[in-house]
């Protein structure tokens, strides 16, 4: 007498391979999961590896400062402010290197040094102004005779990037410096003596005093220096990128025929370099490669093609590396109903750019308020 029938033993047939798979997958789960962990902690100690510590930016050269825990980007920034000519005087000097984000400022702010005999004169203590009513003791305002002594502690710096602190700390009063970075971004940029004295709260004094200094992204004039000023005797060897065949920067140690190919290409795309640090932008560019040449090239930022954002058509937008389809939209749907933008500021309240969008984006647009033939 047979216990089980001819359907029964088919029924089990069937049964028994399907049994052994779950059971099988059960254990290759149970022993996946730990390891998955392991990852994940090795992944968070990695992480965790990375301590910053206080950190010149002055002083620092490109190795110290990846020591001190500074990216790549922003470490090679800091180094090629300096091969500029400029000086950092106060801790908001470095978030305005390019790569340096509100949020990485932020984490760097509490390692930066800056040594007393480079900040600049302020006119509370320790350099700190008082937020709201909470702390920071004023002491006495600093007189304008003051700032008609000898100008030895300024330095070249460009008007249509500095910052509303550092218009501060060279003369101006915290309104004053305002209406001037918002004169500037009204007309898209201070292009000349004319355009800088036309602003209304730049006295003539001001202006005499401050004008050997400024540096104009729109002209050169005789007494500006060349942007990519290099202060040693290999000047003559440095490579300007923004104006560079591919011969000349196949020529440059640490760049191929590829990587040069695809330098200039990217630099078509985007009207132009406004600092060197978009190179590393570049897949083809590696973090070794980029710290060799790094003292070996420069960038005029005056050779950037900017597009008149209040008239630029969709085809001419979307080319550009820095503006996304969905950025695209967002720019052509508010342009129709608000008919255009006289400042950056005014795009990212509306949410047409993101604060990161905006900064990176910044050097390439224009802000006219009429059509030019």
């Amino acid at each position: 007498m047979r216990l089980f029938s001819e359907e029964q033993r088919r029924g089990a047939v069937v049964l028994l391979p399907l049994l052994v798979v779950v059971v099988l997958l059960a254990v290759i789960a149970e022993r996946r999961t730990p390891a998955y962990m392991d990852v994940v902690e090795q992944h968070n100690v990695e992480a965790e590896e990375v301590v910053l510590q206080p950190f010149d930016p002055n002083e620092y050269e490109y190795e110290e400062l990846r020591a001190a825990g500074v990216s790549s980007e922003v470490a090679a920034g800091i180094v090629r402010w300096r091969r500029y000519g400029k000086v950092y005087r106060m801790k908001e000097d470095v978030a305005l290197v390019s790569g340096v984000t509100d949020s990485i400022y932020a984490a760097l702010k509490p390692y930066i040094t800056i040594a007393d005999s480079l900040a600049p004169k302020s006119r509370y203590v320790d350099g700190d102004k008082p937020r709201g009513g909470d702390g920071g003791n004023r002491v006495s305002e600093v007189k304008s005779k003051e700032f008609s002594k000898p100008n030895a502690d300024l330095v070249k710096f460009g008007i249509d990037t500095v910052s509303v602190e550092y218009l501060e700390s060279v003369g101006f009063s915290r309104k004053q410096a305002e209406v001037v970075v918002k004169y500037r971004d009204a007309i898209g940029g201070i292009d000349n003596e004319q355009e800088f004295r036309a602003c209304y709260v730049v006295s003539e004094e001001m202006a005499d005093r401050l004008l050997p200094y400024v540096v104009f992204s729109g002209v050169k004039t005789e007494k500006s220096e060349p942007l990519c000023e290099v202060e040693n005797a290999a000047a003559e060897r440095v490579v300007e990128i923004n104006s560079a065949d591919k011969e000349a920067l196949i020529a440059v140690d640490g760049i191929g025929e590829k990587s040069a190919a695809e330098i200039i290409k990217y630099r078509e795309l985007l009207g132009g370099y406004h600092s060197v640090e978009q190179l590393a932008e570049l897949k083809c560019v590696t973090e070794e490669n980029f710290a060799k040449f790094l003292s070996q090239i420069c960038c005029d930022s005056c050779k950037i093609k900017k597009i008149d954002i209040n008239f630029a058509g969709p085809k001419e937008l979307e080319r550009h590396p820095y503006v996304s389809a969905r950025t695209l939209r967002r720019i052509i749907k508010q342009r129709q109903l608000k008919g255009g933008w006289s400042r950056i500021e005014e795009m990212t309240e509306q949410n047409i750019l993101s604060g990161e969008e905006a900064k990176r984006l910044a050097p390439y647009l224009r802000f006219r308020l009429e059509a030019t033939e």
